[in-house]
């Protein structure tokens, strides 16, 4: 079992496991709890980390998720005009934060 990414917020830990479980990567998530009882200077060894279960999926698993990460640094770039309402929402929103319409992914602007 080998980590492959870590981090304080265990909820964007989460949404790296789910994005290697879609693609058939086994995962587990170590020290899960631990960084919400560190007090004072926080150690990143207690931050949660994603790790995979067969290490034969390591290299894989870090190219997925650097890919996934610099996607959604491209997309969050952008803003896409929400076709409900008008307001403008970062291009790696699926539904608008201000009204909950769909928002079109394929457009640029």
């Amino acid at each position: 079992m080998k980590p492959v990414f870590r981090e304080r917020d265990y909820t964007r830990v989460a949404l790296l496991q789910s994005v290697l479980e879609a693609k058939g990567i086994q995962t587990f998530v170590r020290n899960q709890y631990s960084s919400t009882q560190i007090i004072g200077f926080p150690n990143p060894a207690f931050f949660p980390a994603l790790c995979v279960v067969n290490d034969e999926d390591y290299e894989e698993a870090r190219q997925i998720l650097k890919d996934y990460l610099n996607e959604d640094g491209e997309k969050a770039s952008l803003e896409l005009p929400c076709p409900a309402c008008g307001e403008r929402n970062p291009g790696n929103f699926e539904i608008c934060w201000n009204c909950g319409a769909a928002l079109a992914q394929d457009s640029e602007q």
